[in-house]
């Protein structure tokens, strides 16, 4: 996550590069895949300050799926050493014996030399990871886990709106929840604003649209939604201050703050949202941003809890 999916090296113009997913098997239900959905096996790592992890959290929370699949939680901090296990007794994880997430990437590939990042699942049975791959494991446990899932679970990447989902995922990935990166990682001048310029249309644009609908696509939540509240409920903590990107507060947004709210407030998302991770990683992991480590006592939490006033708008 963050600094643990960025090459080393930035590219020659200054832009950020994120590292591409290691582990990209996959869980499924019909047997195409040597890892079948099984209901205790698997274990979802996890940083609560990472908004590349948080999407497989929710996603677990609102599909009902806590009994079938375990979490694990890493510290917020990470030393030179990268994610490590330092919340638990004896800093050491209970389900594999690992103090860092990198002896678990190079128990599973002694040849990986990149940098260790969360989510991930880790089979229990082959000790080994299964997949580290962000954007596929949160589609699966709404696609391939249904066996499992919770009384009223919501459908979130339905059969005919899966175009539009993918579509506006990834037009918000690239400006925004990537963007967010782009501007705060840019080591020129001319990279961080064309990262900062790019996120400004794209939330303009879904601030716009929020006008008039209550979710992003087909008036329902989806995986859409999910993707665009990990970076919107870290905005003002983390992105507007730290990473510079600072034309406006997510609260200074007519429709994009009501609606970051509205999700907030939905079981799932405020319950499995995490502000002193939030900070405390930020702040105190990158270094060349913040070299004095100091964490802001801000911004005022409390709006999160206002009415959004959004009802009106859809399902």
């Amino acid at each position: 996550m963050t600094a643990a999916q960025f090459t080393k090296e930035a590219a020659p113009t200054g832009e950020f590069v994120r590292q591409p997913n290691h582990f990209t098997d996959r869980i499924t239900a019909d047997g195409s895949s040597d890892y079948p959905v099984e209901a205790g096996r698997y274990v979802l790592y996890v940083s609560l300050a990472c908004p590349w992890a948080h999407r497989s959290v929710i996603v677990r929370s609102l599909l009902g799926l806590q009994n079938a699949i375990a979490l694990r939680v890493v510290d917020p901090l990470r030393d030179d050493k990268g994610w490590r296990f330092t919340l638990d007794e004896g800093g050491v994880d209970p389900v594999t014996g690992a103090s860092y997430v990198m002896e678990l990437y190079t128990r599973s590939d002694p040849d990986f030399a990149g940098r260790a990042t969360v989510p991930f699942l880790w089979d229990t049975q082959t000790e080994r990871i299964v997949s580290n791959d962000y954007p596929q494991i949160s589609l699966d446990l709404s696609t391939q886990w249904t066996g499992l899932h919770g009384s009223g679970a919501p459908d979130l990447y339905p059969q005919d709106r899966r175009e539009a989902i993918d579509e506006m995922a990834e037009a918000t990935f690239h400006a925004v929840n990537n963007g967010v990166y782009k501007a705060g990682f840019a080591s020129s001048q001319e990279a961080y604003e064309k990262g900062f310029d790019a996120l400004f249309v794209r939330l303009h644009e879904l601030d716009e649209l929020l006008g008039a609908e209550r979710f992003l696509v087909g008036r329902k939540l989806s995986e859409a939604d999910v993707r665009l509240y990990t970076t919107l409920v870290r905005f003002d903590a983390a992105y507007h201050g730290h990473f510079k990107c600072n034309q406006r507060k997510l609260t200074e947004f007519a429709n994009l703050w009501p609606y970051a709210r509205d999700l907030f407030q939905h079981p799932g998302f405020g319950d499995t949202t995490d502000f002193g991770h939030i900070k405390s990683h930020y702040y105190g992991t990158h270094d060349k941003i913040n070299p004095t480590g100091i964490v802001p006592k801000g911004p005022d939490l409390s709006g999160w809890d206002a009415p959004h006033g959004r009802d009106h708008l859809g399902d």
